[in-house]
């Protein structure tokens, strides 16, 4: 797993001050364009979705879309994507979380999620956890189970997990690097 880690961290490049000044940006484009990088990341994600006994995997806009897809499509299972309100046609459950300054909401299409479906989440980032977190409380009145979530890279210093840990209820947080 050392190797993996190595991998991943020397095709993710740091941008300075950006989307603002004084924010390190950590740009994961190097990584995906990489092919042995990209099949590491997932390879040791889709390890994860059999780990947890996931049935679905849930992707997060707009990343966690280009993430969540293969880790599916590698261990087998479907792929549901969750987007930011007003993107996804028919009937949707939508679960709205606060942002530091202001609010957003998610949705996800309402039959796509069933009783007994075990959900893996799949995001790049975990950050200050709220969307995440409004992903599980989403998936949970879905009437589905959080398997569990699995991030490239959990950023410490915003205590997102600390956050999620309690919505999560005993589901495993897995996150591949830690900066």
């Amino acid at each position: 797993m050392t190797e993996i880690r190595e991998l991943l961290l020397s095709r993710i490049r740091d941008v300075a001050d950006y989307p603002e000044p004084g924010v390190m940006f950590k740009d994961i484009t190097p990584l995906l364009a990489d092919p042995a990088a990209f099949t590491a990341l997932t390879d040791a994600l889709a390890e994860i979705a059999e780990r947890t006994g996931a049935t679905k995997v849930v992707g997060l806009e707009a990343r966690g879309f280009i993430l969540g897809a293969p880790v599916a499509v590698r261990a087998g299972l479907g792929f549901i994507p969750v987007r930011k309100a007003g993107k996804l046609p028919g009937a949707t459950l939508a679960q709205a979380y606060d942002l530091e300054y202001g609010s957003a909401e998610i949705e996800v299409h309402a039959e796509d999620l069933n009783p007994g479906d075990r959900v893996l989440i799949v995001d790049d980032v975990l950050a200050t956890g709220g969307t995440a977190e409004a992903s599980v409380e989403l998936i949970r009145r879905a009437g589905a189970e959080v398997a569990g979530l699995a991030v490239l890279m959990e950023l410490g210093f915003l205590s997102g997990r600390a956050r999620l840990e309690p919505a999560l209820n005993g589901a495993p947080l897995e996150a591949l690097l830690t900066v």
